[in-house]
């Protein structure tokens, strides 16, 4: 795995698709080969984040489709994630 340039933001694992291939942008989550698995840790860390600033809950027992739906919903809602 490369290391982040001193200054540069570290990579979200959870929402790169070079660190996480099921989670590639490209195919939508119901293709997503393990879509159906157990959400990553560093995507409940993000959604706890998310979530928090959105005042909102996280169920313990989401996919890893499922948290990203989240995570798009709540980056949309809290403004992270915009370009």
């Amino acid at each position: 795995m490369s290391e982040t340039p001193p200054g540069e933001p570290a990579a979200d694992p959870a929402q790169d698709p070079a660190l996480d291939p099921a989670l590639d942008p490209s195919k939508p989550v119901e293709e997503w080969v393990t879509g159906d698995e157990p959400m990553t840790g560093p995507q409940r860390s993000y959604l706890a984040t998310l979530a928090r600033e959105a005042g909102e809950e996280v169920p313990a027992d989401l996919t890893k489709a499922q948290a990203s739906e989240l995570i798009d919903r709540l980056q949309a809602q809290t403004g992270r994630g915009a370009s």
